[in-house]
């Protein structure tokens, strides 16, 4: 279509504009892109296929926007030497660590917390004399990382199924420290038929001593004046345990606590 000119000749009408090309967004790069990576292939599969760097990295995903993963993991494992020493560290160690802040080191402690609560729910309603690697996997997990000694008491009814766990005491472990009077008090206290005894050793080296084997003995006669049955005295290392019972140090009760060595 034609226009008039001011001086009354025509001009071509102006050619239409074409259409406005909508760019598509630039696809993400850098930490972002990777962490949407490591989410949706935990998403669409499972952990098998992650090798455990890329576990710590899919953690730290969750604590620790805006800066690259990769790093921070790696850090963690040279840090610590293993994935599994990353776990044990304390949240002072971890923020130790350059770039893992509080929220990360929350993070890993809340996730070995949250898997010990749900071991130990897993102990529930279960005979555990039948059941004594589901008791190793909770006490190992617990345990084994600590740096401090531990003494508990796992107390059980009559069916051997779990009524509670108790801590009777924190630091260095001899005679003077674990009252046999505490240990039957709690057992009292849960109406408690009979006992596991546990601590750790924080070398990692669960080979008893000479004060593990008396307090053993003293325990064990205290409870079978009361007709309270302890079916064993387990020492939990790093990577193994040692059991009282196998090794013949418990006399009291009719039924040995056998627990298959790892």
């Amino acid at each position: 279509m034609k226009g008039e000119s001011a001086h009354g000749t025509l001009r071509p009408a102006r050619p239409p504009r074409p259409p406005m090309i909508k760019l598509a967004p630039a696809e993400k790069t850098g930490p972002d892109k990777d962490k949407k990576r490591l989410k949706e292939r935990f998403r669409t599969g499972s952990l098998d296929s992650f090798h455990n760097l890329e576990i710590l990295e899919l953690l730290l995903a969750y604590a620790v926007p805006g800066k690259d993963i990769k790093p921070l993991a790696a850090a963690l494992i040279q840090r610590f030497k293993s994935f599994r020493a990353v776990f044990d560290a304390s949240q002072e160690d971890l923020k130790s660590v350059p770039g893992i802040g509080e929220n990360a080191a929350l993070l890993i402690k809340l996730v070995k917390d949250m898997a010990g609560v749900y071991l130990k729910e897993r102990l529930s309603g279960k005979d555990l004399i039948r059941n004594t690697s589901d008791v190793l996997d909770y006490l190992n997990l617990t345990l084994s990382g600590e740096r401090v000694e531990k003494f508990l008491a796992i107390y059980l009814n009559s069916r051997n199924e779990l009524l509670a766990i108790e801590t009777l005491h924190e630091g260095t472990i001899n005679q003077t420290v674990v009252y046999p009077r505490k240990a039957i008090e709690k057992a009292f206290k849960h109406n408690a038929r009979a006992v596991i005894f546990v601590h750790n050793h924080p070398s990692g080296d669960s080979t008893p001593s000479g004060v593990d084997r008396q307090l053993t003995k003293t325990l064990d006669r205290a409870a079978l004046a009361v007709d309270i049955i302890v079916h064993d005295h387990i020492i939990i290392g790093k990577s193994n345990h040692f059991s009282a019972r196998e090794n013949g140090w418990i006399i009291g009760g009719p039924n040995p606590f056998h627990i298959a060595v790892k």
